[in-house]
């Protein structure tokens, strides 16, 4: 038997370290060569790190939040034959890990299940969790996505216990949940008794990189809003029209194409909105491509990926992009060039989008268009009293690059725009 020694890989783009985020293996686990071992975060994206070889892992090189050299040892594997690593060479700071990772800072279950040679396939699924009970004001964490898996299912997420960063419940959360039977909603009779249980979340990973960004774009932009009010009765309509007409061959559209056409044709008469500021270096660099953020809830939290040259895509293109990328985002697959390079950003919850939001910029933009839900309203046309279908765009931009009347000019150009859909395709 010999060891097979793992090191930080060298991402590129002149990265020197990383953050190790996630473990999906431990000390004594069987591994398939291709078996996702642990996941390491840049400044960008979240990487999966796969196992060369198939073996048993005999030690880890770091802790979940910790920090990491490129080339620095990262996991140790006993192979047959001889491996890749000599007892000589073996630097005095090598030690084995524990095989549990800290309490606050469980890792996520594995995204690739491996079943050892003569293990039962049963042996490697996770027990099942315990219901919680949470009081009827509080709120799980958990996307829209989940949401929605929950409502379909007639689960209270209240009732269910989140195993992913913060304790958000992810998709295989409901699944465990449902598949305990009946039995599980017992929890619900402890949901008034006191409670003095206390939980830390370090915070690491993605979760970490958002806050910081974050934190970053509120103290070095100076952010303000703009919210106005568009009747999409006639955009919804065109919508439903094409996808009865189309959609069986060329797939569904929703209100997220019709908005990134909106942006590319309104973009040509506001070219210093579709731009980035570069604060440090005192440069404003406005784009003649049109690269659309969609900001998309993952698991791990918000992610944008990148609708490239939007100005060059048709309806249909701009869709089958944004679901591509949408789901690349959702399942950690979206790759650092997919999630970088954005010159404006979108940002909806869907069905859940309020009235009103105050999106935070995505620096180095300078501009963010925030979608809220469509609601039918009774509107005042022509002195009569008609129902049409109402949503608000509650936009923020930077004001050190956009002067509070292009904002109003621009938001205004969309809305003539969506309310009349025939202009998005008017050259």
């Amino acid at each position: 038997m010999g060891t097979h020694v793992i090191k930080m890989p060298d991402i590129g783009e002149g990265i020197a370290e990383v953050e190790l985020s996630a473990w999906h293996v431990k000390v004594g686990d069987l591994v398939v060569e291709d078996q996702v071992l642990a996941d390491v975060m840049t400044d960008k994206a979240m990487v999966d790190i796969p196992s060369p070889v198939h073996g048993k892992v005999i030690s880890l090189g770091g802790v979940p939040g910790e920090v990491m050299a490129v080339g620095s040892i990262l996991i140790s594997i006993e192979v047959e034959g001889a491996g890749n690593y000599k007892e000589s060479a073996q630097p005095a700071a090598v030690a084995e890990v524990k095989a549990e990772p800290a309490k606050a800072a469980p890792a996520p279950a594995p995204k690739v299940e491996a079943v050892a040679p003569g293990k039962p396939a049963a042996a490697c699924r996770p027990a099942p969790v315990a219901p919680v009970a949470r009081t009827a004001d509080e709120r799980p964490l958990a996307s829209p996505a989940v949401r929605k898996h929950a409502l379909d299912a007639g689960i209270q997420l209240r009732l269910v216990q989140g195993t992913g960063p913060a304790g958000r419940i992810l998709h295989e959360d409901l699944d465990a949940y449902l598949a305990q039977g009946p039995g599980a909603s017992s929890a619900a009779g402890n949901a008034y008794r006191e409670r003095h249980d206390e939980e830390q979340i370090p915070v690491i990973g993605m979760r970490r990189k958002i806050a910081q960004r974050m934190q970053d774009a509120t103290q070095r932009a100076a952010h303000f809003s703009y919210v106005e009010e568009i009747d999409v009765t006639a955009v919804e309509e065109l919508r439903a029209h094409l996808n009865e007409k189309h959609g069986a061959s060329r797939g569904k559209l929703t209100l997220l194409p019709f908005l990134v056409r909106a942006l590319v044709v309104a973009l040509r008469d506001f070219p210093q909105i579709n731009a980035r500021y570069d604060d440090e270096a005192q440069v404003i660099t406005r784009l003649g491509a049109v690269h659309v953020g969609i900001a998309t809830q993952a698991d791990i939290g918000l992610m944008v990926p990148v609708v490239r040259h939007a100005e060059a895509r048709s309806l249909w293109d701009s869709a089958g992009e944004i679901a591509r990328l949408a789901t690349a985002a959702r399942n950690g697959k979206a790759s650092r060039d997919e999630l970088s390079g954005s010159s404006i950003t979108l940002t909806s919850l869907g069905a859940l989008g309020g009235i009103v939001s105050t999106p935070v910029l995505n620096l180095p933009e300078v501009a963010i268009i925030g979608v809220n839900k469509i609601v039918e309203r009774p509107m005042v046309i022509k002195g009569q009293i008609v129902i049409r279908k109402m949503m608000n765009l509650s936009s923020s931009f930077d004001h050190r690059v956009v002067d509070g009347m292009d904002a109003a000019q621009f938001i205004q150009a969309l809305r003539g725009l969506l309310e009349q859909p025939a202009t998005l395709f008017v050259e």
